[in-house]
């Protein structure tokens, strides 16, 4: 368990922040320019000493303001990859993971040089000097360099942020090994509400320096409360199961979590059992009184309407819906709205395009 709780002044911005966050896992800081997302990582690493606060990292306190307990940022257990991965210009990428691994001494060291290469996919790179590696390739081995501190914790400021969306899609997959490979607690910064999808498993929502949400990124992403429903990417993200392959159509079937129900995508194929998550966009979830086959839509699930509220387009609508216990969000005309009579408690079927589902 992480336990942050800060309160810091900076010229008009204050940071007034309590939350309890798993000791396990990628919790993303999410939220706008400005809300204080690279203000709490920066305290959290010790980089600001706010004159109230508590920082407490699985049973290891390194804050503590009514104790004059204050652990300074190189006695903190953790490691720091920023937008930019900042290499050791005149060292080849072997020397800079060097540089990372001998931090921490050798008794204590959980994460080797062949596991981080590993993991970051960068062995082949090792002789080569930083001015000769692609923007995510030089962030790859920035993240290998945070891990072979064997930190107790890893803060990510925007690490794709400066890379452009083919850099990022090659990295994402890596990053997405760590959440899975590692048992090292993520910090994940990020205005992305994809990225968070993607990797987070918990996510603490910040406006002005404050916590708007905390908590799992299933429901705290189907809240209607809050402005994640109000983007145009809003969505719901599922922790789908692997219970069936149709090699002909490249089409998975996955069953959602304790439930019946299936979700057919195309994707390739994967071992049945295996976990995969998913992410249904609120805009691609169409609503009917009827459970039509005469369709090219793939995805017919039985939902029950939950809750609405207005978007943040005139026009529009959010419904909330519960799938056999898996919340689903759906963006509809208001016009549609009345046309179906939608109303809390309302039996109809969700209907959502195979090729929709981001898996």
């Amino acid at each position: 368990m992480i336990h942050a709780r800060f309160q810091l002044e900076h010229g008009a911005f204050s940071l007034d922040l309590d939350v309890q966050l798993p000791g396990r896992g990628v919790t993303a800081l999410y939220g706008e320019s400005g809300s204080g997302k690279t203000t709490c990582l920066r305290c959290i690493a010790g980089l600001e000493h706010p004159a109230r606060g508590l920082l407490e990292v699985n049973g290891e306190v390194w804050q503590d303001s009514d104790r004059g307990v204050f652990v300074p940022p190189h006695r903190r257990a953790l490691g720091y990859v920023f937008q930019e991965a900042s290499l050791f210009a005149h060292l080849s990428v072997r020397a800079n993971l060097a540089f990372g691994l001998k931090r921490i001494a050798a008794v204590q060291r959980r994460v080797d040089m062949d596991q981080a290469t590993a993991l970051l996919g960068i062995g082949h790179l090792l002789d080569r000097q930083p001015h000769n590696l692609s923007g995510g390739e030089r962030q790859r081995v920035g993240i290998a360099r945070a891990l072979l501190t064997s930190p107790r914790l890893l803060l990510m400021d925007e690490p794709l942020a400066a890379l452009d969306s083919r850099r990022k899609n090659e990295i994402l997959p890596y990053l997405q090994r760590l959440h899975d490979e590692l048992d090292i607690p993520i910090l994940y910064v990020s205005h992305s509400q994809d990225e968070v999808a993607r990797l987070a498993d918990h996510i603490v929502l910040l406006d002005a320096g404050r916590a708007l949400a905390c908590g799992p990124i299933g429901q705290t992403l189907a809240r209607l409360d809050l402005p994640l429903a109000l983007g145009d990417d809003a969505g719901v993200v599922v922790q789908g199961r692997v219970s069936g392959y149709d090699p002909d159509y490249q089409l998975l079937t996955l069953t959602l979590p304790g439930s019946p129900l299936n979700v057919r995508v195309a994707h390739t194929a994967l071992a049945v059992g295996q976990s995969l998550r998913f992410k249904v966009q609120a805009r691609d979830v169409s609503l009917s009184l009827a459970n039509d086959a005469q369709t090219s839509i793939l995805n017919r699930l039985p939902v029950t309407v939950v809750s609405e509220m207005a978007a943040d387009n005139a026009a529009h609508a959010l419904i909330r819906l519960d799938a056999a216990g898996t919340p689903l969000l759906a963006r509809i005309t208001r016009y549609s709205r009345d046309q179906l009579k939608l109303h809390p408690g309302q039996a109809l079927w969700a209907q959502i395009k195979a090729v929709a589902v981001l898996a």
